[in-house]
């Protein structure tokens, strides 16, 4: 391992197959050599592991045994990382050649940035975004800004957005350490907005970086809209609205979250197999509240829910069509 890296690379792997070692070898050819790399295997069983090339002393492999899930199996490495700034990295997804230098060249864009954001298409269609940021509607609601949309003929845009997209994202090491890193209660799937919320609340700031790119296969571990995939989904937006939205928030915001989730136990009724984990995650994210009530004492809060607007979504529109909320980079 190189004693001072510039930044900790991360990537979590489940039964990536043959994706991790294109994963790996698209960090492998960074443009920026100054960098550490985790690869965290929790449990495969595919020979995915065993698949990978001879690597250089920048690449540790970590293998748990077991299936720990992304939120703690992240932290695992978090906590023998020696980067500045930790580079996340999903295994089914393929960096640029320039990928991590690009993320370092938005940390200087304004003051206060400890979270930035890559710009993702998807691996199989290559026209098509898979993502430009995470968004959030005040009523509890997160969403992937542009997924599925045609890029064909828009040059995605440098701007400040709510959080990153965990799938290649880059967080400043001190305060990932600082607010608990990732929520291992949460397992995976909206853990990355939970701590973009905490990040949001100890008054960091998120830049989404028009040319860090990343090409994404995109649910290519977990599968798309599986019922592990929406069961987790469900129960954990309940969870980081109740444990971080500020107070005055629950209370503007709270019947319209209460809403939304009836809204989605209703059209989950409508398409097939959606219902049963749907209605599974409402139960067990409100069996979950008093739990969340507790941890929201501990949170590290700078800054209230005026500020947080600014990078919140009140259109419900945006949501719907898989919209672009971000804002200007305030300098």
């Amino acid at each position: 391992m190189i004693s001072n890296p510039c930044i900790s690379v991360i990537i979590v792997n489940y039964n990536g197959g043959e994706w991790l070692t294109r994963c790996v070898q698209s960090v492998a050819d960074q443009s920026l050599t100054d960098f550490e790399c985790f690869i965290v295997d929790n449990g495969s069983t595919d020979g995915s592991i065993a698949a990978l090339p001879k690597l250089d002393e920048r690449f540790t492999i970590m293998e748990l045994g077991e299936n720990t899930g992304f939120a703690k199996g992240n932290n695992i490495a978090a906590r023998q990382a020696k980067g500045e700034w930790l580079a996340l990295l999903n295994p089914d997804a393929f960096a640029r050649v320039d990928w991590l230098e690009k993320l370092m060249g938005a940390t200087n864009l304004t003051p206060n940035v400890t979270m930035v954001g890559s710009t993702q298409y998807m691996a199989l269609e290559p026209d098509i975004y898979d993502g430009v940021g995470d968004f959030y509607h005040a009523a509890g609601l997160a969403w992937r800004g542009k997924h599925g949309h045609s890029a064909a003929g828009h040059s995605p845009k440098t701007a400040e957005v709510f959080g990153p997209c965990a799938a290649a994202a880059l967080y400043h090491r001190e305060t990932f350490e600082r607010l608990g890193g990732f929520d291992e209660r949460f397992f995976c799937y909206h853990e990355d907005v939970d701590i973009a919320f905490r990040f949001r609340l100890a008054g960091g700031v998120c830049v989404q970086k028009a040319d860090a790119i990343v090409d994404h296969v995109s649910s290519g571990i977990s599968g798309k809209a599986s019922p592990f995939a929406v069961y987790h989904g469900t129960r954990n937006r309940i969870w980081t609205f109740v444990k971080c939205m500020p107070l005055l928030g629950l209370l503007v915001f709270g019947p319209a979250h209460i809403a939304l989730n009836l809204a989605f136990m209703t059209w989950s009724l409508f398409r097939k197999g959606r219902a049963k984990p749907t209605w599974r995650g409402v139960r067990d994210g409100i069996k979950g509240i008093p739990i969340m009530w507790t941890a929201r004492k501990n949170l590290e809060r700078k800054v209230g829910l005026g500020s947080l607007l600014h990078v919140m979504t009140l259109n419900p529109l945006k949501f719907l069509n898989r919209g672009d909320g971000s804002v200007p980079i305030r300098k």
